[in-house]
């Protein structure tokens, strides 16, 4: 395994494209690889514009990164994970793909995209014993957005959407990610699991009684 995530990343500046060219000539009969069951698309960019305002280069960089890249690599996987006996494929989508978020149009429909495709590959894969779920974290504490963060005003209006009035732990993305991983998870397919701390389920509560 670890010869073939070298031959994938030798060039950690490769495109999606160039990457998918490198997975093609894997042999999935070699016994090594065969012992390979979680498969995690973990691959994300953003670009924060009002949607009159996105350009055809932001939207071919976005759905290139974060969508078109998991969807063929998971095609070049698959053989991989039927071999298994045993697959499982983790999407790290967005709540952008469930509710809206300003200035996000295009990222949300990559992740979006993502959550539908998490539903067509569970039904379709089953037969072959590979399931598929879609994690969906909210704001996370983690350097991609630490300089949002850093916006007192911002960060107060986020923990004000939130239930559980917090951002939320790398660790308690991670965990589930893990858990789906796992046999565990055996029965578990088809799902979007949102990480959030009540955001997308959040209604008018008013601070008031």
């Amino acid at each position: 395994m670890k010869r073939w995530v070298a031959s994938v990343f030798k060039n950690q500046r490769s495109s999606p494209h160039s990457i998918v060219f490198n997975l093609a000539p894997i042999d999935a009969t070699n016994p090594e690889l065969n012992t390979h069951q979680p498969f995690v698309n973990n691959v994300g960019t953003a670009i924060w514009k009002p949607a009159i305002e996105y350009t055809a280069e932001d939207f071919s960089t976005i759905f290139g990164t974060n969508f078109e890249s998991a969807y063929h690599l998971s095609q070049l996987a698959h053989p991989l994970l039927k071999a298994s006996g045993a697959g499982s494929i983790v999407f790290i989508s967005s709540v952008a793909g469930v509710v809206s978020l300003k200035n996000l149009s295009v990222y949300s429909a990559t992740k979006g995209a993502m959550n539908q495709l998490t539903k067509n590959l569970a039904c379709e894969w089953a037969k072959d014993n590979i399931r598929t779920n879609s994690v969906a974290p909210w704001y996370i504490k983690t350097p991609l957005v630490d300089n949002v963060l850093e916006d007192t005003e911002y960060k107060e209006e986020v923990i004000s959407r939130t239930p559980l009035k917090r951002i939320g732990e790398v660790e308690e993305v991670s965990s589930l990610v893990a858990f789906l991983c796992m046999p565990a998870s055996s029965y578990t397919t088809g799902q979007i699991i949102c990480v959030d701390g009540g955001m997308t389920v959040n209604g008018f509560n008013p601070s008031r009684d």
